[in-house]
C-alpha cells in the first residue's frame, strides 16, 4: 500500500513544491486548498508522477472541513502517514494599524489551521501508533520583526502547541512523530497577494532561498523525525541572536523595517486573508534574480544537539584540567 500524504495550502509555492516532492518520492498525495481551479491544475500536475493524488476543497479555519477532508483522504487514499501544515496568511501593516478581525483571521488560518490539522491526523495515527506531523513555521517565530504582528504571534502560538503535545505523546508512549521547520524568506507567491495596506509592495529581505529547498527539508522531517528543522542560514542566524543577544536582536529586526518593502508603490491590497486570489500562481514568486539555488542548506536539532554537547564536552575537559593544575600547584613544595 502507497503512503499517504496530506498537505495543506498544497496549490502554491512551497505547500505545491512539497506535494510535488512527496509524489515524485512514491507518495500518494491529498492537497488542501480553497481555490479549486488551482486545485484541478495541481491534481492533474501531481497525477504525472503516477500515484493517486487527491484535491479537497476546504478552508483550513474551519475544523468540520479539515475533520471531513481527514476523513475523506482515508476513506480514498488509505492510512495518513504524514499530514504537513502548510497554510497560512499574513498582513503586512503596523501592529496598532491591524483591525481585532484581522488579527482573528490570520490566527485562524495561521495557528488554528494546523491544530485542528494535527488534531485531525491524530486521531488517525494514534490509533496505528505511527506517522508524522509536520509543522511548517518560520524564522519569525523565533525572532519576530515589525509590520508582521499577528503573523508571527501566531506562529509562536505554533510552536507551544506543538511542544505540549509532544509532552503528551511521549506521557502516552504515541510513537507520532512532531516536527518544526522553521523557513527563512523564500520566493513563493505570497509576497504577491498577502493583504498590505502600506502603500509599498512587500520585499523579500535577503538572503532568498527556493520553496523546492523548503520541500527537502519537509519531507526529510517526515521519514528522519526531527524535533526541529532549521531551513536556509538566515532562520539558523535568527535562532542564535535571539538565544545570546535578544535586545540586540531587537534592534536589528527594528531596522528591517524598510527592508521588507520595495519602492514600488501600491493601492491597498486585501490578498488572500478571507478569499483565496484566483488565477494560477504555482511555486516560484518574483524573485527569481535573488534567489539561492541551494537544495540541501538544513540543519536538524539532532545537528544542533550533537554540536552543542561537544562544546560542553570540551568545557567539562578544560575545567577538569585547570582543577587539576590547580590540585598540583597547591601540592608544590614551598607553597604556602
Amino acid at each position: 500500500m502507497a503512503r499517504v500524504a496530506v498537505v495543506t495550502g498544497g496549490t502554491a509555492g512551497i505547500g505545491l513544491a512539497t506535494a510535488h516532492r512527496l509524489a515524485a518520492g512514491g507518495w500518494s498525495v491529498a492537497i488542501i486548498a480553497r481555490d479549486p481551479g488551482r486545485l484541478a491544475a495541481a491534481e492533474r500536475a501531481l497525477a504525472a508522477y503516477g500515484q493517486p493524488v487527491l484535491a479537497i476543497s476546504a478552508d483550513v479555519a474551519d475544523p468540520q472541513a479539515v475533520d471531513a477532508a481527514a476523513e475523506r483522504v482515508e476513506r480514498e487514499l488509505g492510512p495518513i502517514r504524514a499530514w504537513v501544515n502548510n497554510a497560512m496568511s499574513t498582513i503586512v501593516n503596523p501592529a496598532d494599524q491591524i483591525t481585532p478581525d484581522e488579527y482573528r483571521r490570520v490566527t485562524e488560518t495561521t495557528y488554528l489551521s494546523q491544530v485542528y490539522g494535527t488534531l485531525a491526523a491524530l486521531r488517525f495515527m494514534k490509533r496505528r501508533n505511527r506517522g508524522a506531523i509536520i509543522q511548517v513555521s518560520s524564522g519569525l517565530a523565533i525572532r519576530a520583526a515589525p509590520l508582521q504582528a499577528p503573523y508571527c504571534a501566531a506562529k509562536f502560538a505554533v510552536s507551544g502547541f506543538t511542544d505540549a503535545l509532544r509532552c503528551e505523546l511521549l506521557h502516552d508512549r504515541v510513537d507520532v512523530s512532531l516536527s518544526v521547520v522553521y523557513l527563512p524568506a523564500v520566493n513563493t507567491p505570497q509576497f504577491n497577494w498577502a493583504r498590505n495596506r502600506t502603500g509599498h509592495r512587500q520585499y523579500a529581505p535577503d538572503p532568498v532561498f527556493d520553496p523546492r529547498l523548503c520541500a527537502e527539508a519537509i519531507l526529510y522531517a517526515v521519514e528522519h523525525p526531527r524535533r526541529e528543522v532549521w531551513v536556509g542560514r538566515s532562520s539558523m542566524m535568527m535562532a542564535a541572536a535571539q538565544a545570546l543577544a535578544p535586545a540586540l536582536a531587537d534592534r536589528k529586526a527594528a531596522s528591517m523595517w524598510s527592508a521588507q518593502l520595495s519602492d514600488e508603490t501600491i493601492p491597498e491590497m486585501d490578498g488572500n486573508l478571507y478569499e483565496a486570489v484566483p488565477g494560477p500562481v504555482g511555486i516560484d514568486g518574483r524573485f527569481f534574480g535573488r534567489t539561492k539555488a541551494s537544495r540541501g542548506e538544513f540543519v536538524t536539532s539532532r545537528t544542533r544537539d550533537l554540536v552543542v554537547g561537544g562544546l560542553a564536552g570540551l568545557a567539562l575537559i578544560g575545567l577538569a584540567g585547570t582543577v587539576h593544575a590547580a590540585r598540583s600547584a597547591r601540592r608544590l613544595p614551598g607553597r604556602t
